[in-house]
C-alpha cells in the first residue's frame, strides 16, 4: 500500500525589485538592500505553510559584469540579513544566462520553477509568483502559478512580454497579505 503525500504550495519570489532594491546588475554587496517588509512578509508565507523559493536571472554574469562567486557571495549575505531578521528561504535558483541564450531557466522560461516543483513536490497551479516585471507575469503564467506584480523595481513597465498579472500591490508585504488572504484551491 503506497502513502500519497498531498503537493506542497510555493510562493516564488524574483529577487531584484521584490526582495531588494532594484539596481542595474547588483554585483558588490555595498549596494544590496533589502526592501521594507520582506522579512515580515516572508516570516508570514512560511508560517503559513508555503515554501518561499527564490527565482532570479542574473545575467550580469553572462555579460562579465561580476562572477558566479560574487554573486553567491551576494546570495549569503542577503541570506545573512534576512535570518537576522528573522526570515529565511526554502531554495534560491539563479539563471546566469544572457537574454539571448534561450536556456530553460531565464524566465520567462520555466526551468527553475520546475526545478522546486520537482525538489519539493509543489503543486505550481496552487502556487503563487511574486514579481516585478513582465517576464515575471510570463513565467508564472507558463508554469500556472498565480502571478501578482509589485510596483517595486520595474512595476511591470519594462514591457518586454505580453502578460497580465492576476493581482497588483504596492509591495511584496502588500502581496503576501493578499495571497494568505486567499481561500486554498484544490489541486486538481
Amino acid at each position: 500500500m503506497s502513502s500519497f503525500i498531498s503537493p506542497r504550495r510555493a510562493v516564488f519570489l524574483d529577487r531584484d525589485g521584490v526582495i531588494v532594491r532594484e539596481v542595474d546588475y547588483l554585483g558588490h554587496i555595498d549596494r544590496l538592500a533589502v526592501l521594507p517588509g520582506v522579512a515580515a512578509a516572508m516570516k508570514a508565507l512560511r508560517a503559513a505553510g508555503f515554501k518561499v523559493v527564490v527565482v532570479t536571472n542574473q545575467s550580469g554574469v553572462a555579460r562579465g559584469y561580476f562572477s558566479l562567486n560574487r554573486l553567491r557571495d551576494i546570495h549569503r549575505e542577503l541570506k545573512r540579513r534576512l535570518a537576522r531578521a528573522g526570515a529565511k528561504w526554502d531554495a534560491l535558483y539563479f539563471s546566469p544566462h544572457g537574454p539571448d541564450s534561450a536556456h530553460p531557466w531565464r524566465k520567462p522560461g520555466i526551468g527553475m520553477l520546475k526545478a522546486a516543483q520537482k525538489r519539493f513536490r509543489l503543486d505550481l497551479r496552487g502556487s503563487y509568483f511574486i514579481g516585478d516585471s513582465t517576464a515575471d507575469i510570463l513565467c508564472a503564467r507558463r508554469a500556472g502559478c498565480v502571478p501578482v506584480l509589485v510596483r517595486t523595481g520595474k512595476g511591470g513597465r519594462d514591457g518586454k512580454h505580453r502578460a497580465a498579472p492576476e493581482k497588483t500591490c504596492r509591495d511584496m508585504a502588500a502581496a503576501a497579505r493578499w495571497i494568505l488572504s486567499q481561500p486554498r484551491q484544490k489541486s486538481v
